[in-house]
Order: structure tokens, then C-alpha cells, then sequence
């Protein structure tokens, strides 16, 4: 209780300085700005609607910004005043801190009738038509404060909206389309939806032909004259719209140079071109093959301009992967007597072939930090129809660090891959294609690797897969890959005693070690907002169906122990799920709460009574319930007392068919590219049916709960936007292998013991955000 006393005594004293460092510097007369105040109404008991948010916007939009501060304390302030006046113009430790730090802002910078102006203009905006606002000071000791007085009114709604007379063909398209309008009797009057409404209609036109029309060519008039507090509003096209952009254009002439160069142009030009189609293809080496342009330009001669076919055509010919540079150029026949454009299609080809060579630095979910280096040879337009082929290979070293017993690893791995990408659906039917914006794509991969851990055992992995990626829109995208092959062999350390001690340990690695052969198929979903930031809440998903055996479990034989087998190697027949489910969430500019669940079922028959290892679940590490080492968890409430001097201590590697992974976390931006992160992981693994060796293993809905492993910490993280270095600290404060009862375990924290620490405490350093 004394420490407690005399850490908060400390705290507070530290808090104190603080804020009386932030004026020390100032010169006499200055006056430390502190930020803005504004009060609504306040002569009013009426609130207006959403008045705490109108507040905050009101307040960001005043200028200028007080020193930015973290939980009350000005940090940039604070070193920009430790540095003190630099004594050398240029250099030296002085200069650097104040560089790093934030010069005092002055109560003198503010400009209230500026501030009057900006905040009065955004509340007419929101429809306060009759709104005011009028700016004060108030100065305490060397700090001041703005006061902004708000007077509203009553917000005005929309009473009806007319659209143009019905007086031409433009005016004619607005008013078929007018059941879409955002402007709606009864709403608020509101600028953006205004401005949001003359992006709709061009919109609208865009798609039938009206090519040089824009937004501005279009008034909204407020008639605030109707009483009530409502307003009429009449839509009108401005009488000064250019001739161009009052009609709609057809396409006349389509050429493609799919070989160009600014050297070439005029040679390119004159060249005889190739009549495809609708095309006239100027390129006499023939570089790419006439049918790729149907599936990547969706014009056609003699049909209107739209903007749909021109943002998928460009999408397709930029996203395709086989050009460095993409123009589309649309070119006026004649703009007073003609309404047609050509259209000239530029594309300059990346080079056929490159090599590429890169370091990284990994980072598993098992806790196995190291670095890999990795050569790859693109060959692209192989076969003359944008595809591409990749052939690389790699190779790794890794060692595992983290808390708990599951340390002091180190694995090293060799791959060999090669990959042929082609942009289009290739199937046994004819006929499926897709019609968007996203290039489709079948991919064959063929790959090998060596994977080596240490003194106890090596992995030898042959895949094979054929497949399609293809994305829905936007957010969506699919991959499913009907025939998925993977072929492996292993050799566990030949040291006897050692081998059955890691088999003791871990039962489930046993069927590891043994030839597997898994062929099935394999489905995945995938949809995100994340690349929106101007969302609040962003939302992730990713979820994953593989078969294998069930199909080709038909055509498979037998072998001397009466298994379904090919090649007399025992075919694995089961079915796995797994749902990855993340939100994110902006409480404020710098705060965002994350969330996941992840849940995983496997089901396998046939041959075997749980999932290959290979295919299992796993619980613990980096990316999952932090306050464990990798795969230490489970399965259910079985647990594996470490001994030190046990040979398998370094191998606590357990696995399940069922997984559940619940994980939420605090993400705060702390200073610059530094953030800080509070959480909270809970979950397990579990066998479908219980292990006779491993008690407590099996699954059961009713004790799923009370057998989740809790744990908390805290991380920091420094987001270069490139990568992202982070190191979590975590501990556990429930224990699903204690005796129930006694599994919260709150009441023996005591970060002041050496012995707890060692035995809780876990570090875990990651390339990237856990989720």
C-alpha cells in the first residue's frame, strides 16, 4: 500500500510539472492558446438534434489547433521547451528537439471574425439558415481559451423539390431518374446532399452518352420564402452549360496501340492496323493476341459513351498486371456539328522478363521470428495473352522467441515454387467469363519445400493446385480451387529417446510424421471495407471451406491395412471450416477499437478420427492468445506440465479439430509513428472427440466457456505504414487447466515477484498488427 501511495504521490507531482513546463518559456505578454469552447443555445433549454456532434465538428473546424496533447499532457510542447533556445543556428542536440517538439500556440493567432465567419457558414450549410455566431476570449494566468457562441434557430427541412422542365433530352433522362433523387420532402437541408445530388445526375448522364457534361452545369435554387421553416427547391440546368455538354456522344472510331512508346508514336501511327472486331489494333509485332482486347475494352463502335464501360476498361487494362503505362484518350469528332468521339486506346508493356530479390523478416502465429531471402524469375505475356509466369525460389531461417517453454527452436526451410497466372476463367465449359471491372484469373501452382526443425524432425511438402480468383466487386472476392494436392513426407530424429518423449508430448504429431496425402478442393470468401477510411467502423471477413478425399475418395483404392489409399499412401477424408470475422472501430482520430472472432470446425472420416495435423487448429502465439507461447494451449482443459529438464520441454506442441479465438484491443496513437495497445485474448483448441491420453481434451458446447483461455497485456507498435514493428507484452488471468473454481487467477498477479514474472510473462515480438 505504501509503494501504491508513493507511485501515485510520484504520478501526480510528474502531472504537475507538466503543466506548469507548457508556459515557462513564454515571453511577457504571450498567452498560451488552450483551445476552443463553443456553447450552443445557451440561453435556450431547446437542444438541437445531434448537438454533441455538432458541437465537436464546430470546434474542429476553428483555427487555429491548440498543442496537441495525449490524456491532458502536452508532450510536443513539453520538449520543444526542454530544448530551450538553440544557441547554434543549425545542429546540434537543441535544434533536434525542437524540431521534434511544437512551438507554444498563442492566444494572438486567433482570428475570431474568421472563426465567426467559418462556423456560422457551416451551420447555414447544415440548414440554420438563421444562425449566428459571435467569438470571445477568456485569459487565466498565461493561458486563454476561445468562447464561441452559437444562436441556431430552428433548422430548416425540405418542403418539395422540382426537377428541370421537361424541355430536351437531357431534361427528360433527370426526370426518369428522379425516383433516386437524395433530396426528399421532409429532410434536412443539408449542402453536402445537395452537392452529393448534382454528382448523382451527372452520374446518370455519364451512362447514356452526355461525356463533357459536369456537376457545375447544374444550380439547385432554395426558395426560403414558403414560411414554416421549410424550403422549396427547383434542380435547373445553368443557362451558360456549354453545347457540349448538353448532348450525349457515340463512340466512332476504337484503336488500341498495345505496343507503345513516345519513340514509336509516329511510326505507330502510320503502321496498317489489324481490323479485330470493333478494333483497329496498331501493332506489327504482334506483341499480344487480338482476342485479350475483348476482355479488357467493353466499347463498341457506334454505341453511346458511358462512364461503367470506361472506369471497367481502365480497371481491367491497369489491374491486368502486363502494362507500366495505361491511357484511354477520347477525341471529339467535331463539338459543335458532331456528336461522335474516337476513342485512342495506349498501352505501354512492362519488360517480358525480370528478376527480383528480397529480404524480409517474418513473423508466424507460432512465434518463429527470422529472416528469408527469396529470388524470383516473372516471365510476362508467355503465351502472347497477358500470362504470367513465376518461378522463384527461397530460403529461411527462424527461431522461436516468446514466453512460457515453447522457446529456443530454430528451423530453417528451402522452397521452390512456380506459378502460371492466367487472366481469364479457363474451363472444360465454354462461355464463363466475367463482365466487371476485375480481371478474373485460373492460376496452376506447382511447389516444394524442405522444412527443418532443428534435432528433432524435417518435412518434405509437394503441392499441386489448380484454381480460380475472381472478385465480385469492390469488397468481395472469391477463390476456389477444385483439384488441391499436397503430398507429404517426414523424418523424425533418429535419437530414440528423444523421439518418444516428443510423442508423449505431442500424440497428434505423430500422424504427422507418418506419409500424408491430401487431395480435395478448397473454397475461400473474402470481403472488406477496409481500404475506405473515411469510414468509421470498418468490418473484415474471411472464410474458408476445404475438402479432402470426399470426391476423389470414389476412385481410391486399398491398402494392406484396409484404408482408402492412392499409390498405397492412406487418403485423408474430412471436411474443415474456419470464419475470420474483424472489426475496426474509430472512437476517435487517434483511437480505434479492434475486434476478432476467429472459429474453426473440422470433421474428418474415413481413414482417421480427427483432422490431419497439418489441417488442425492451433491456440497460442503472436497473432492469437498472446499471454501463451505458440501451440501450448489445449486441447480443452489438458494441459502438459512443463518440466525443464525434460527433453520435450522445448515441444509442448498441441493441436484440435474445433478452435474458438475471441481477441479485442485499444489501438492509440501515441506520437508520431509510435502507438501504444491495451487488450484482452480469449479462446481455445479441442479435440471433436475426446484423446483417452489427454484428458479433458474432447469438446462440449456446455463447457466450451468455462474452458476458454484468458489472457491480457499491453504492446507497442511502430506503423511506418510499409511495415509494422510490434512487441506485446501479455499474462494470463484465467487458466482453463486449473481445477474449476480456481481458473480466474487475478489474485496472484504480482508483477512485483521475480518468480511470477518468469512463469506469466510472455514477449512477443511481430511484423504486423496481430489482426
Amino acid at each position: 500500500m505504501n509503494r501504491l501511495i508513493r507511485f501515485s504521490l510520484f504520478i501526480t507531482a510528474c502531472l504537475i510539472w507538466a503543466a506548469c513546463s507548457t508556459t515557462k518559456s513564454l515571453k511577457p505578454g504571450q498567452i498560451l492558446y488552450t483551445g476552443a469552447e463553443v456553447k450552443i443555445n445557451p440561453d435556450s433549454t431547446v437542444k438541437i438534434e445531434d448537438q454533441k456532434a455538432v458541437k465537436e465538428a464546430l470546434v474542429d473546424k476553428t483555427r487555429p489547433k491548440p498543442n496537441s496533447a495525449i490524456l491532458g499532457v502536452k508532450f510536443g510542447l513539453m520538449i520543444y521547451n526542454l530544448a530551450g533556445e538553440p544557441k547554434k543556428p543549425k545542429g546540434g542536440l537543441r535544434n533536434w528537439l525542437r524540431k521534434k517538439g511544437q512551438a507554444p500556440v498563442l492566444l494572438s493567432e486567433v482570428k475570431l471574425p474568421y472563426n465567426n465567419a467559418v462556423l456560422t457558414s457551416y451551420l447555414i450549410s447544415q440548414g440554420y439558415l438563421q444562425s449566428t455566431v459571435v467569438g470571445d476570449t477568456i485569459v487565466k494566468g498565461k493561458k486563454g481559451k476561445a468562447i464561441y457562441t452559437a444562436n441556431t434557430g430552428i433548422r430548416y427541412k425540405i418542403n418539395q423539390v422540382s426537377s428541370p422542365p421537361d424541355s430536351g433530352a437531357l431534361t427528360s433522362i433527370v426526370n426518369q431518374h428522379k425516383e433516386n433523387t437524395l433530396l426528399k420532402a421532409g429532410d434536412y437541408y443539408d449542402l453536402d446532399v445537395f452537392k452529393r445530388e448534382r454528382e448523382r445526375i451527372d452520374a446518370d448522364l455519364k451512362e447514356v452518352g452526355y461525356f463533357y457534361f459536369a456537376p457545375d452545369y447544374l444550380i439547385l435554387q432554395v426558395d426560403s420564402t414558403v414560411g414554416k421553416n421549410l424550403v422549396d427547391i427547383r434542380i435547373r440546368v445553368k443557362e451558360i452549360a456549354p453545347d457540349a455538354g448538353l448532348k450525349p456522344y457515340t463512340i466512332r472510331d476504337i484503336k488500341i496501340y498495345p505496343n507503345y512508346s513516345l519513340r514509336r508514336d509516329s511510326a505507330l501511327r502510320q503502321a496498317t492496323p489489324e481490323i479485330y472486331n470493333d478494333f483497329k489494333i496498331y501493332d506489327p509485332q504482334h506483341t499480344f493476341k487480338s482476342p485479350l482486347f475483348n476482355r479488357l475494352i467493353f466499347f463498341k463502335k457506334g454505341e453511346l459513351y458511358n462512364r461503367k464501360d470506361h472506369n471497367q476498361s481502365l480497371n481491367r487494362m491497369v489491374n491486368i498486371g502486363s502494362f507500366q503505362a495505361v491511357k484511354a484518350e477520347f477525341i471529339p469528332i467535331d463539338t459543335v456539328k458532331n456528336n461522335q468521339l474516337d476513342l485512342n486506346v495506349y498501352l505501354t508493356p512492362l519488360k517480358k522478363n525480370s528478376l527480383t530479390f528480397s529480404v524480409t523478416g517474418t513473423s508466424k502465429s507460432n512465434n518463429f521470428v527470422g529472416s528469408e531471402v527469396k529470388l524470383t524469375q516473372t516471365t510476362r505475356n508467355l503465351f502472347r495473352g497477358a500470362e504470367q509466369l513465376d518461378v522463384s525460389a527461397s530460403g529461411g531461417f527462424e527461431s522461436q522467441f516468446g514466453g512460457g517453454t515453447s522457446k529456443g527452436l530454430n528451423s530453417y526451410s528451402f522452397t521452390a515454387e512456380g506459378k502460371l497466372t492466367f487472366p481469364r476463367f479457363i474451363t472444360p465449359f465454354k462461355g464463363i467469363n466475367s463482365t466487371n471491372a476485375y480481371i478474373p484469373k485460373t492460376v496452376a501452382l506447382l511447389s516444394y519445400q524442405l522444412l527443418n526443425r532443428g534435432s528433432l524432425y524435417s518435412l518434405n511438402s509437394f503441392k499441386a493446385q489448380y484454381g480460380y480468383k475472381w472478385n465480385e466487386d469492390k469488397y468481395k472476392e472469391h477463390s476456389f480451387n477444385p483439384i488441391s494436392i499436397n503430398f507429404v513426407t517426414s523424418n523424425l530424429t533418429r535419437d530414440t529417446v528423444k523421439r518418444d518423449s516428443i510423442l508423449n508430448v505431442t500424440p497428434g504429431l505423430r500422424n504427422v510424421l507418418e506419409k500424408q496425402f491430401i487431395i480435395g478442393s478448397t473454397y475461400g470468401f473474402t470481403y472488406t471495407n477496409q481500404f475506405e477510411d473515411y469510414r468509421r467502423n470498418n468490418f473484415y471477413f474471411n472464410g474458408t471451406l476445404e475438402t479432402g478425399g470426399n470426391l476423389w475418395g470414389l476412385f481410391a483404392g486399398k491398402n494392406s491395412a484396409g484404408e482408402k489409399s492412392i499409390a498405397g499412401v492412406a487418403l485423408n477424408q474430412f471436411v474443415r471450416l474456419e470464419a475470420d470475422f474483424r472489426d475496426y472501430f474509430k472512437i476517435t482520430k487517434n483511437l480505434t477499437w479492434a475486434s476478432r472472432i476467429d472459429l474453426g470446425y473440422g470433421y474428418a472420416y474415413g481413414n482417421q478420427s480427427t483432422l490431419p495435423y497439418v489441417r488442425q487448429f492451433f491456440a497460442g502465439g503472436t497473432n492469437d492468445i498472446r499471454a501463451w507461447a505458440a501451440r501450448i494451449i489445449g486441447p480443452g482443459s489438458y494441459y502438459v506440465k512443463n518440466d525443464p529438464k525434460s527433453i520435450n520441454s522445448n515441444f509442448l506442441d498441441q493441436s484440435g479439430d474445433i478452435k474458438a479465438l475471441v481477441s479485442t484491443e485499444l489501438r492509440q496513437k501515441l506520437v508520431s509513428r509510435l502507438y501504444g495497445a491495451l487488450f484482452v485474448d480469449a479462446g481455445n483448441v479441442w479435440l471433436r472427440k475426446e484423446d483417452p491420453d489427454r484428458p479433458g481434451s474432447g469438446f462440449k458446447l456446455k463447457n466450451a466457456i468455462s474452458e476458454f483461455a484468458v489472457g491480457t497485456g499491453a504492446g507497442l507498435r511502430v506503423d511506418a505504414s510499409i511495415f509494422v514493428i510490434r512487441l506485446d507484452v501479455a499474462f494470463p488471468i484465467r487458466k482453463p487447466y486449473n481445477e474449476e473454481g480456481k481458473r480466474w487467477v487475478f489474485d496472484q498477479i504480482d508483477f512485483g515477484s521475480s518468480g511470477w514474472r518468469k512463469e506469466n510473462l510472455v514477449y512477443n515480438i511481430g511484423i504486423g498488427y496481430p489482426f
